[in-house]
């Protein structure tokens, strides 16, 4: 989820603005939609490449030689986030990389002995260590959720890589440093799978219904979204991943200063808790029936964003907008493309 520790303020900030400011700002323009794939197809089949300390199973579209586009999804999602994304862009002339995160899918770790880290830095780091691995120079990073944040944590500290950026949920790096600042019971109501997660009954609840949570979760963050079970099956099989429990885990305990970091990307952390900012050019998305952070018109982390950066709502997309609504998400990626 788009959880970053300093989001607190921007989920009060947001709700007051959600009502009218955000209505009044840029509303992503209607689009014409596009037939959606069947919950039967797959993304596949997938590619496999070793990058860093991942073995990173990917599906690729569109032509090798045209501008690259990596989409990355969240937790608990999948690369089928982008099931009706990828083909608009690959139409588009695109080469589309959709990699599955580290404890999802078919990746995994090379070493056994490795950390199975879920912090920031190190799903940041994954993502440049895939672009290493397939010779990708510079590339547009997309994503929502989890991955919004290692599209922002790459953008920031490796600028040169980054075509273009499309974030859910804007400015997504965590303030570790503001990690235990409380906000509004309401709004902690909505986290309490993060706090089950900080204890041992929790892993123990994850490690036996993984399946169950997640469902939870789409339903609470997507209240408006009518998937049938069939598409929530096909994303809920990359969650047998045997590293899945633990990454999860790791990743919520360490943004509560709960777990120590994996100690290979601690230098990557200490600048990140700077809170760099970021200079691709961007296009920032809100779903304005999102369960999780409610809509707003941006302006809390304009300052995060050095570069052209246009924010949009977009009606009646919840938590998960690239699944709910591809024509927008695909729309974003097409307009940072033409700049």
């Amino acid at each position: 989820m788009s959880d970053s520790v300093d989001r607190r303020r921007r989920l009060i900030l947001g709700a007051a603005l959600s009502g009218v400011a955000s209505k009044a700002f840029a509303q992503a323009e209607p689009v014409a939609r596009a037939v959606r794939a069947p919950s039967s197809t797959r993304l596949e089949p997938l590619r496999h490449v070793d990058a860093g300390v991942l073995n990173i199973a990917y599906y690729e579209a569109g032509p090798a030689d045209g501008p690259v586009v990596i989409l990355l999804h969240g937790f608990p999602y999948d690369i089928h986030s982008y099931v009706d994304v990828a083909p608009q862009l690959a139409t588009r002339g695109c080469r589309v990389i959709l990699p599955y995160l580290r404890g999802f899918g078919a990746t995994r770790f090379r070493d056994p002995a490795t950390l199975r880290s879920g912090e920031q830095a190190a799903i940041g780091a994954d993502v440049i260590a895939l672009m290493d691995a397939l010779g990708v120079t510079r590339a547009i990073l997309a994503g929502h959720n989890w991955a919004g944040r290692a599209a922002c944590v790459a953008a920031a500290l490796w600028p040169e890589r980054c075509a273009g950026l499309v974030s859910v949920n804007s400015y997504l790096i965590q303030d570790l440093s503001r990690a235990m600042a409380p906000i509004g019971p309401q709004y902690e109501m909505a986290l309490w799978y993060e706090y089950y997660f900080q204890i041992e009954r929790g892993r123990a609840g994850l490690a036996a219904d993984r399946r169950g949570i997640a469902r939870i979760l789409w339903d609470q963050w997507s209240p408006d979204w009518d998937f049938d079970d069939a598409t929530f099956d096909r994303t809920a099989r990359a969650h047998d991943n045997p590293d899945y429990v633990d990454v999860v885990i790791h990743s919520y305990r360490h943004r509560f200063g709960q777990a120590a970091g994996d100690e290979r990307y601690a230098g990557l952390q200490r600048r990140l808790a700077s809170l760099p900012p970021i200079s691709a050019s961007a296009v920032t998305l809100d779903g304005d029936a999102d369960g999780v952070l409610p809509a707003s018109d941006g302006r809390a982390s304009a300052a995060k964003f050095t570069g052209r950066r246009v924010h949009r709502v977009v009606p009646g997309a919840g938590h998960n907008l690239p699944q709910e609504a591809p024509e927008a998400f695909a729309a974003a990626v097409i307009d940072l493309l033409k700049a």
